[in-house]
Formats: structure tokens, C-alpha cells, sequence
């Protein structure tokens, strides 16, 4: 089966496919035969024959849906954890200054609870959680724009 883009089937499409499976283990029990099972929900007798291997090996529960591939890997517990320690600040987490990237905050992940994330994960993640990336609201008040102006002038036209 192919997916559109970007796709994968939702919870409603994997219930319906762990029915038409769950539907092939009763044939199964009934001893029809591969054919004959692939044939009324329209699947192939490759699956069909996967199915009634993992029902062989495992029972029902072999043919059941494992859910969702990308279901979180911490727990809500791990989640307000991290939510504290990125509070804390990455001072206190050994990074030279007080800027969150999301390459730290994976890392940070990585050490506090030995799950690997990637960069995109790690967004997603936050984003799921109801954190946002920021930006200033307004210029620092340590920025000395005459010195700006004065590199502007001498620096940049080198780089």
C-alpha cells in the first residue's frame, strides 16, 4: 500500500487495517487458505502469509497493530523534567552562555535520560510541548552601535 506524501496511516487507518488482520486470524483458525483469506479484503498473499506466520509465532497479539511509529519517547514524567532543567538555564549544564539551541537541547536530552533524538526531532518535541523559539524583543543594552558602524566599515567589505 503507498502512502501520500509525507504520509502513513492514522489511527483510524491502522484500526481498520488490525481489523482485517484480526478478520485473517479467524480464517486462519477455520483453515482457509491464503488465497482464499487475501482475496475479500483485497491484500496481498505476501501479507497474507506474513500474518498467519507472526499468528503462528506469537498468537493474535502478533498480528496486532504495534501503533504508532512516532509515539513519544519520553515519558511525562522525563518531559517536566526537562522542562525544569531547561529553566535551569545551559549555564548550569556547562555551555558557555545562556542561549538554548536545539542542538543543546538535544544533547541535554541525550544525558539526562539516554534517548538520541535529531535535530528535527528534538524541535518537534518542543513544539509538541508548547514551547516556541524566541527572539529579542529589543536591542541588548550593551550594543554599542558606533562600535557596529566601525566595523561595518572596516571589517565587513573584507569578508
Amino acid at each position: 500500500m503507498r502512502y501520500a506524501q509525507g504520509g502513513g496511516l492514522t489511527d483510524a487507518g491502522r484500526a481498520a487495517r488490525e481489523r482485517v488482520r484480526l478478520q485473517a486470524v479467524e480464517r486462519f483458525e477455520g483453515g482457509q487458505k491464503n488465497r482464499e483469506i487475501a482475496a475479500a479484503p483485497r491484500v496481498s498473499e505476501r501479507s497474507v502469509e506474513r500474518w498467519r506466520r507472526q499468528w503462528r509465532e506469537r498468537g493474535e497479539a502478533g498480528v496486532r497493530s504495534k501503533g504508532s511509529p512516532g509515539r513519544p519517547r519520553l515519558s511525562d514524567a522525563q518531559i517536566a523534567r526537562l522542562e525544569r532543567e531547561l529553566e535551569r538555564g545551559p549555564l548550569v549544564h556547562g555551555w558557555a552562555d545562556q542561549r538554548w539551541t536545539l542542538a543543546r537541547i538535544k544533547t541535554l536530552i541525550g544525558r539526562l535520560f539516554h534517548v538520541s533524538y535529531t535535530v528535527e526531532g528534538t524541535w518537534l518535541l518542543l513544539k509538541r510541548h508548547g514551547w516556541s523559539w524566541q527572539q529579542p524583543a529589543r536591542r541588548a543594552i550593551e550594543r554599542d552601535d558606533a562600535a557596529v558602524e566601525v566595523w561595518k566599515k572596516e571589517t565587513w567589505p573584507r569578508v
